[in-house]
């Protein structure tokens, strides 16, 4: 399943994609896709909807964050090799946790607004995943069991105030509008191989990100368990993985964004963003 949420901020409705690529309106039999939803039995209760005859959504909709309520929004540093080196970090010998703010997350084709004070704005293309039931100290051969599904995260950045600001990355990580996320939340089934997915993203049509999720170096089945060892994630929380080489703290001379720019992602199977970035407010 595809599902989707669509409509203003703060009022989404939630929805699946049909066979036609058209969205359908879930909201006469689930409120939203939120904890609840994501569990196997909130699947499972989705999976039994015949879509065929429901509302599709307004053309031109808004497309909103494929889930919300979530608790926990952990983001994994330094996961691709040549992104590691392109910085000039250390290859991790464990994986690099942090910490973004759930209210970073915005929809995948909302504005990117550059914060105050920003003096080197970034990219990174990311594929995340959404937690579908409690986990705690799981074993790696169990853990994609507890992955409701996937979708595209944009873990903009923002160097100045996470390198030369002093203290833990998230200070360039949660800013307002810093995490869009979508189009979709994907469910497992529908992804032959998570491990082997093409990755893409461009600023203002030039080609600055070219990965393949086969490249990192820990595993989203060793990242679910790893994770696990630490902290209780819960459903509904999400988990972005890392980016591959590309971002413009890692060119010579360095590139950062500025107002007027427009981000485009992709992930194989996962959809497409489109990112511009605005003013300060």
């Amino acid at each position: 399943m595809k599902l989707v949420r669509f409509g203003d901020a703060g009022a989404e409705k939630p929805g699946i994609l049909d066979g036609d690529g058209n969205i359908r309106d879930l909201s006469g039999h689930i409120s939203d896709i939120g904890p609840e939803e994501v569990t196997p039995a909130g699947l499972e209760k989705i999976e039994g909807i015949d879509v065929s005859g429901l509302p599709t959504a307004p053309a031109g909709a808004r497309i909103g964050a494929p889930v919300t309520g979530m608790r926990n929004f952990i983001a994994v540093g330094l996961n691709y090799e040549d992104h590691a080196r392109e910085t000039g970090a250390p290859i991790p010998e464990e994986p690099i946790l942090f910490n973004k703010l759930a209210n970073c997350i915005v929809g995948p084709n909302d504005n990117v607004i550059m914060p105050r004070a920003s003096k080197k704005l970034d990219w990174e293309i990311e594929i995340a995943f959404v937690i579908g039931k409690k986990t705690q100290y799981v074993s790696e051969a169990d853990a994609l069991s507890h992955i409701a599904g996937y979708c595209i995260c944009n873990d903009v950045s923002e160097r100045h105030f996470q390198a030369e600001r002093s203290g833990q990355w998230m200070k360039g990580k949660s800013f307002q509008s810093s995490g869009p996320l979508g189009p979709w939340l994907v469910t497992p089934d529908e992804i032959a191989d998570v491990q082997n997915l093409a990755m893409s993203l461009d600023v203002n049509g030039q080609r600055m990100q070219t990965g393949n999720t086969n490249t990192m170096i820990f595993s989203i089945q060793h990242l679910v368990h790893y994770i696990s060892q630490f902290m209780v994630l819960e459903p509904g929380d999400v988990v972005t993985t890392g980016t591959p080489p590309g971002v413009g703290l890692g060119m010579d001379p360095q590139v950062f964004l500025k107002v007027g720019d427009t981000m485009t992602l992709e992930i194989e199977g996962l959809g497409r963003q489109e990112q511009k970035v605005v003013e300060p407010r």
